[in-house]
C-alpha cells in the first residue's frame, strides 16, 4: 500500500487502520514522487490525499492513469481521500477507483480497500441535508 500525504494525521490513520502482518504502508509527502514510488514499491493500492502540497490527489491520480495507458506504469487502483462532497466530481473525473469523504475511520477505509482491491469499486455520495 502507498499513501501520498503531508499530513500526519491522515496517514497515522491509515497506516493504524490498514497495516498489519500482510500490509506494509509506505508514505510519499508530494504528489510528483507518486509516479517513482510506484515503480519502486508496487503497491497493491494508492491511497492519494486530495490536498498534497505541490501535485494535488487529482493531478497525480491523473497523471497514474495517463502513464497506465501508454504502458509506462501497470494499472494501479486507485483510492482518493477527498475534504468535502462536492470534490466527488474531481475523483470521478481523475479516474479513481474509490474516494472517502474526510473525516475518514477505520471501518469505512478497510470497507473501501477491500473493494477496490477485489477489482471493484467505492464511492461515497454526497448527501443533502
Amino acid at each position: 500500500m502507498l499513501i501520498a500525504t503531508d499530513a500526519d494525521e491522515v496517514f497515522d490513520e491509515v497506516d493504524a487502520a490498514l497495516a498489519g502482518p500482510d500490509t506494509t504502508v509506505a508514505r510519499v509527502h508530494a504528489g510528483d514522487v507518486v509516479r517513482a514510488a510506484v515503480q519502486e514499491v508496487d503497491p497493491d493500492m494508492v491511497v492519494l490525499d486530495l490536498q498534497i502540497g505541490n501535485m494535488g490527489g487529482m493531478a497525480t491520480c491523473m497523471d497514474l492513469r495517463l502513464e497506465e495507458g501508454a504502458d509506462r506504469l501497470p494499472p494501479q487502483r486507485v483510492l482518493m481521500l477527498l475534504d468535502r462532497p462536492a470534490d466527488t466530481f474531481l475523483a470521478r473525473r481523475s479516474g479513481a477507483d474509490g474516494w472517502l469523504i474526510k473525516p475518514i475511520d477505520a471501518l469505512r477505509l478497510r470497507r473501501a480497500t477491500d473493494e477496490i482491491l477485489a477489482g471493484g469499486t467505492y464511492t461515497e455520495t454526497p448527501t443533502t441535508a
